[in-house]
């Protein structure tokens, strides 16, 4: 009996082990500084002091990338906006903890070019037509939602090469799971921002279609929330440290899953066990002084 206890106690401790040591993916959104316009109409909550955890706290998470799903600042083309963010990613990088991200609104606002030039000094990995990075056999796409400020043909180009990577990506056999990133959410209940068709129309049917792609995650919408449509899960995580957003009242909601979560500061951690991932949020607390394990699901085709 004593024996029996033995190993069963080992085995735990073994698969505890395990989960600990597991490849971890970080991903935030809506990291920038609030501009004063939006304070006349949302309340500010030591918002920058948010980031400023958010970071710290995925540093000490140390994980195998971090991955920003856009509005990374307040404007794009003024480079003092970027001073903050840049210690911070700089800390990151400098402790070997890659960091990749896709453009926002905010990043193209006022002016574009100066905004996306600004943008792809920090991250020169980003490809407009959507770019990939694998961790862990989990393939992470992401896309570019701002879909005013492009080109018709830019739009087709993009389309194509999403089309053709997830086809690809289902196909490879050292791939186990995709996830799909970009900044404007397909679905989401904020009164202040409305869910993209664009999104909706370009990005959501080849997610659905794909075999392997599993979770898609956004942001624009400064809430955490769930949606799961035609058997396939949506998380917006846009609690980077931007002012909150008001939900529309409870009658004109679309069917939010996570209803009793809803935290002004989160990001979200996400690891792979065998054909199954597992997400969980990280909120911050109400009093600013720590990050304690939120909401979590596991998503798996």
């Amino acid at each position: 009996m004593k024996r029996t206890l033995c190993i069963f106690i080992l085995m735990a401790a073994f698969a505890r082990l395990s989960a600990q040591n597991r490849p971890i993916i970080a991903f935030a959104s809506d990291t920038q500084e609030p501009m004063w316009i939006e304070k006349l109409f949302l309340k500010s909550n030591h918002n920058l002091l948010a980031t400023k955890m958010i970071f710290n706290d995925v540093d000490q998470l140390h994980p195998n990338a971090f991955f920003i799903l856009g509005d990374v600042v307040s404007v794009g083309k003024n480079k003092k906006a970027w001073r903050n963010i840049d210690k911070y990613i700089g800390q990151l990088v400098k402790d070997s903890i890659p960091v990749y991200a896709t453009l926002g609104n905010h990043e193209v606002m006022f002016n574009s070019k100066k905004g996306i030039t600004n943008f792809r000094k920090r991250f020169p990995d980003y490809e407009p037509s959507g770019y990939t990075r694998v961790v862990d056999s989990v393939a992470v796409v992401l896309l570019n939602s701002n879909f005013g400020q492009m080109t018709v043909q830019e739009i087709v180009t993009q389309n194509k090469w999403y089309a053709d990577k997830l086809t690809a990506l289902d196909n490879d056999a050292a791939i186990k799971l995709v996830i799909v990133g970009c900044h404007h959410s397909p679905y989401t209940n904020s009164s202040i921002v409305s869910p993209s068709e664009a999104v909706k129309d370009n990005f959501v049917p080849p997610f659905i279609k794909s075999k392997k792609a599993v979770l898609f995650l956004s942001g624009h919408s400064h809430n955490f929330e769930q949606f799961k449509m035609q058997g396939k899960n949506f998380l917006v995580i846009g609690g980077g440290g931007g002012l909150h957003q008001p939900l529309k009242k409870k009658e004109k909601q679309q069917a939010d899953i996570a209803t009793s979560y809803k935290p002004d500061f989160h990001y979200l951690e996400v690891s792979r066990d065998g054909e199954t991932l597992n997400i969980l949020s990280r909120k911050l607390s109400a009093d600013f002084k720590s990050f304690s394990d939120g909401y979590s699901l596991k998503v798996g085709k």
